[in-house]
């Protein structure tokens, strides 16, 4: 009988270019391969989409085009490569011992010739620790992939692999990698919550962008929303129909979220980098977004909030509440608040200490905002989402106008959702997204399906929150007990204390019986020892 042959399933290419690239690697620290990796990937990008329109333009000579003029790559919206920069030239030198300074000196003349990039490209490729045969083989490596023709920037070959990348990098820096990564799953459930069709989107800490390209995704999935519409005579191209404004106060951070968007030609002139940060060098000062998606460091101490104890961002639709110097979780949410628009929502990412914290006026601030009918969804996430830190997270969806649900809020408790990736790390199904999603879209939705779900999610009133104690932890609500909330440690010690003390009590006892009984038998104690 013959055998049924199995048709092997071809590994994805960001795998195949990861694996291969990782080896290259050798001793070098996953932090600063990062920009060696993903800077030639950049620059193989914007080479093959430059070599595409070139070819172009070599055929229509005779009919007036000059393939080194630069307009005319401009014109479609491609980034002009000077000669010495194109990939053919650098992979003709990858054997040779100058190939890192030929990088270098590639990035320059690119950025020369293209503003939108200057001061963006790594310039890391001549340093003595990089080992050069290494190198040459990364070239030889990132050349054998078509990643920035038409066709490819159609199957979007450069985002998955730079995404990719991206994921992996951030898993080999462990907690540094975190700072400027947010697992994907957590990025698109923000996004499908908040469904950013159209008008201004900002993250004001927005580490290599993902808020910013989770959002065009969303839009290239859902574009029957405007023939739903009737807006079938606009331009569905999400160029068109967000525009981004971000901030970023890590420079090489920065770097990777201009890259990142540039690839897949999201507009990047209004992501701005400055290292003092957005609470002392707020980039957008009169920026009102119809947009918030943030996820900004957890807990942050150093945040320089005793210089900023009279700042306009600290009032809450009227009233003055100035969040605490020793935790900028609450300034966060206030300069949220600050720049959103009339109309506008906000969905981010907090430490889930947040949500019962009474430490210096913390409290008080969370009371206003549910008083003033600001809050409007909170979800409880799993553990070991994020990379860069063990401490529980949860998401709080925040609105300006909310139509009537002023007097409620949603609770979401996500925790057993999920599955482990490996030992460590937990990650979002696609099912997973849209149950919680859609559980949020059916409440908001006067015509929607909505259901309260015992141990998963409730409605509560104003009133509700208020007898917790403006607590938002949504395991007080959802209807099952919240063993981390609710750990009660004087009991628990003190049952603890009352176990041990039985022990000894019983094993004293157990000891003067042994003794009775050997002394009953008249053998010395001694000697059984």
């Amino acid at each position: 009988m013959a055998k049924t042959a199995k048709t092997a399933q071809e590994e994805p290419l960001e795998k195949k270019l990861w694996k291969a690239a990782d080896k290259l690697r050798k001793n070098m620290d996953a932090a600063e391969y990062k920009h060696v990796a993903l800077g030639l990937i950049f620059l193989k990008y914007i080479s093959d989409a430059f070599e595409e329109q070139y070819q172009k333009l070599v055929a229509q000579k005779s009919e007036g085009a000059d393939p080194e003029d630069k307009n005319e790559y401009i014109a479609e919206k491609v980034f002009f490569v000077p000669a010495t920069a194109r990939w053919a030239y650098i992979q003709g030198r990858a054997t040779q011992p100058t190939i890192g300074k030929d990088i270098d000196d590639a990035m320059d003349a690119i950025e020369k010739d293209n503003p939108s990039l200057r001061g963006v490209l790594p310039k890391v490729f001549a340093q003595e620790k990089l080992d050069k045969t290494s190198l040459g083989g990364l070239v030889n490596l990132v050349g054998s992939a078509t990643i920035g023709t038409k066709e490819a920037q159609s199957k979007d070959v450069l985002g998955q692999v730079f995404e990719y990348f991206l994921g992996e990098f951030a898993l080999a820096e462990g907690k540094k990698g975190g700072q400027f990564y947010t697992p994907q799953s957590v990025v698109k459930l923000l996004v499908e919550m908040l469904e950013p069709y159209e008008g201004r989107v900002f993250d004001p800490c927005c580490g290599s962008g993902g808020m910013f390209v989770q959002s065009e995704k969303f839009i290239n999935k859902h574009q029957d929303y405007y023939k739903k519409k009737g807006k079938t005579g606009l331009s569905l191209n999400p160029a068109d129909r967000i525009s981004i404004y971000g901030q970023e106060s890590n420079q090489t951070t920065w770097r990777l979220a201009k890259m990142n968007l540039s690839i897949r030609g999201i507009d990047s002139s209004n992501v701005k980098w400055n290292n003092e940060g957005s609470f002392l060098n707020d980039a957008h000062k009169d920026l009102k977004a119809d947009y918030i998606i943030a996820n900004p460091p957890f807990n942050d101490s150093d945040w320089s909030g005793e210089l900023l104890r009279d700042d306009a961002r600290w009032k809450v639709l009227g009233e003055k509440l100035t969040p605490p110097t020793g935790n900028a979780n609450y300034a966060w949410i206030q300069h949220f608040l600050y720049h959103l628009a009339p109309t506008g929502q906000a969905g981010f990412v907090l430490s889930k200490g947040a949500l019962t914290t009474n430490t210096t006026g913390e409290g008080d601030i969370r009371k206003a905002l549910v008083e003033k009918g600001l809050v409007d969804c909170i979800v409880n996430l799993p553990t070991k989402l994020f990379l860069n830190t063990q401490i529980p997270a949860c998401l709080w969806f925040l609105g300006r106008n909310r139509q009537g649900r002023e007097n409620e809020i949603l609770f979401i408790d996500a925790r057993n959702m999920g599955f482990l990736v490996n030992r460590k790390n937990r990650d979002l199904s696609d099912d997973d997204i849209n149950l919680i999603a859609g559980t949020y879209h059916n409440w908001r939705n006067p015509n929607g399906n909505y259901e309260d779900v015992a141990g998963f999610c409730k409605v509560a009133t104003i009133d509700e929150v208020a007898k917790l104690n403006y607590v938002l932890t949504p395991g007080r609500y959802v209807g099952l007990a919240d063993e981390d909330d609710d750990f009660d440690f004087v009991e628990r010690f003190t049952s603890l204390k009352t176990e041990l003390e039985k022990q000894i009590a019983e094993e004293a006892d157990l000891n003067k019986k042994i003794a009775e009984n050997l002394s009953k038998i008249k053998l010395p104690i001694n000697s059984m020892i």
